[in-house]
């Protein structure tokens, strides 16, 4: 009777997305892997896009005005700060947005995430939350991390996966296979 029980359990988490295909992942936050998160989610975000247009446009204005300093033989200091300034600014900002991303997500310690068809478990020394596919229908696979996005136009939320808290090369492949099953690649 108690065997009986225990698959009547085993068949009821299968069906809620528990069964033989869970991938789980445990580690502690890195930076590099909010850096490349904050990368993708720049491909997919909307108004990430209208910024770095914005920043484009306001880089070719900068440099026509320089040209035209330069062949006026005279370069105002202020336009060579503000040209290093931005370049800076541009170059350092993912950076520091990750780092402000770390700070905050390492203060839960170590995460332990059970990806399913069902959706994502995050654990951490701190919290519980569990998503669902809905929540985040989309991802982006970059070489070393899975990012998965909210619907929204900005993509206001994301969960980083890291493939090297993966087990083993195969927890991988089957991580990529559950996102492939139940999410859209963008």
């Amino acid at each position: 009777m108690v065997e009986d029980q225990g698959a009547a359990q085993q068949q009821e988490l299968q069906g809620q997305g528990y069964g033989a295909d869970a991938v789980e992942l445990e580690y502690r936050p890195a930076v590099g892997e909010y850096t490349s998160a904050l990368s993708a989610r720049r491909r997919v975000s909307r108004a990430s896009r209208i910024q770095l247009g914005l920043v484009g446009v306001v880089a070719v204005f900068v440099a026509l005005e320089g040209v035209v300093a330069l062949a006026g033989g005279e370069v105002p200091v202020f336009l060579l700060v503000w040209m290093v300034f931005s370049a800076l600014l541009i170059g350092f900002t993912p950076w520091l947005q990750a780092r402000h991303v770390y700070r905050i997500s390492e203060r839960h310690g170590t995460f332990r995430v059970r990806v399913t068809d069902a959706g994502v478990s995050v654990t951490t020394d701190n919290t519980t939350a569990s998503v669902n596919w809905a929540a985040q229908p989309r991802y982006r696979e970059k070489p070393d991390i899975f990012v998965l996005f909210s619907a929204d136009k900005n993509a206001a939320c994301f969960t980083v996966l890291p493939k090297r808290a993966a087990r083993t090369p195969a927890d991988v492949e089957r991580l990529r296979a559950i996102l492939d099953r139940n999410l859209t690649r963008v």
